[in-house]
């Protein structure tokens, strides 16, 4: 079994998912008392947020590229960063260790071909939604990708911020999600890519009237997957 090097913490509420998600497959395919082999380093997330609000993302860059050294030197045979925003410097964090970086938008990507799907709604963070580091791979694969109306994004941004990163499940901020979805869907879109780790904790396939892609379950089940890969 191959070791997993997670760099989380942005947030640590969606970081939990990620280690129990992994165990699970794990121990789902072998039985027993099996369990996954994982590193986890694990950032202080006001330090990145931070970094975010202000634009220096080299800083963020560097943080978690010396996270995933750290990683690496330890044992880890590949990585993941634990969050969709955060893949704005995935070049960067790759570039500086010697062990494959798992993409989170690569393994939603490969889900969504292997469904069909070709007309995809992206919500995340208001970095995910507009910029193009994210959209741009997804459109590379040959997907057409949507966002939001323009007034909806800070909105949904303000929600992952200050509900879901402090573990805050409101129902109005649901609704407020339903709704978008609805309007998403009546644009043409095929299903949601759930693009942030922490919008899983709000909404689940029951609340969408798209396919849900839950980049968080997605992600962790790659890892699992590779891990036991020969």
């Amino acid at each position: 079994m191959k070791t997993i090097g997670l760099i989380g913490g942005m947030s640590w509420e969606s970081t939990i998912p990620y280690y129990q998600i992994i165990n699970e497959a794990v121990r789902d395919r072998l039985g027993g008392l099996h369990s996954a082999k994982l590193i986890l380093h694990s950032v202080e997330f006001d330090e990145i947020e931070k970094c975010q609000t202000s634009g220096n993302w080299e800083k963020s860059g560097k943080i978690l590229g010396h996270a995933a050294q750290g990683l690496e030197a330890a044992g880890a045979d590949f990585i993941l960063i634990c969050t969709n925003t955060m893949h704005k410097v995935a070049p960067q964090v790759a570039a500086m260790v010697h062990v494959p970086l798992l993409h989170i938008a690569d393994a939603t990507a490969d889900a969504l071909e292997r469904d069909g799907i070709r007309r995809v709604a992206l919500l995340g963070t208001k970095y995910t939604m507009t910029q193009d580091f994210y959209k741009q791979r997804l459109i590379d694969r040959g997907f057409e990708v949507m966002i939001p109306q323009e007034e909806d994004i800070e909105p949904i941004n303000e929600i992952i911020f200050h509900q879901l990163c402090m573990g805050q499940i409101r129902e109005d901020s649901r609704q407020l999600f339903r709704r978008v979805i609805d309007q998403l869907k009546d644009r043409g879109a095929q299903a949601v890519i759930l693009g942030c780790t922490e919008i899983g904790m709000l909404i689940q396939q029951e609340h969408s009237s798209l396919p849900v892609y839950d980049t968080t379950a997605i992600h962790a089940l790659r890892a699992a997957e590779l891990a036991l890969e020969n």
